[in-house]
């Protein structure tokens, strides 16, 4: 037998490899898209929450170690 049939027959069993590779991958990738929509649902039920918890638009403005919110508040 010759190398460039021993070379053929590895590309062979290879390209089954590479393609159930490559579905593994696209398996992946549809279970990360799943999970993206999951994630943002949980995201904008969570503002939505907040938002129902504190409907005066403050959300987001909040910093921590504000110097100027510990002096008002009498922190510091």
């Amino acid at each position: 037998m010759s190398l460039g049939r021993v070379v053929e027959i590895y590309q062979f069993f290879w390209m089954f490899e590479s393609h159930a590779q490559q579905r593994l991958a696209w398996d992946d990738a549809a279970q990360a898209r799943i999970a993206r929509l999951r994630a943002e649902e949980q995201a904008a039920a969570q503002l939505k929450a907040m938002l129902d918890a504190n409907p005066s638009g403050q959300l987001g403005n909040a910093q921590l170690n504000d110097p100027y919110a510990l002096l008002k508040s009498g922190l510091l």
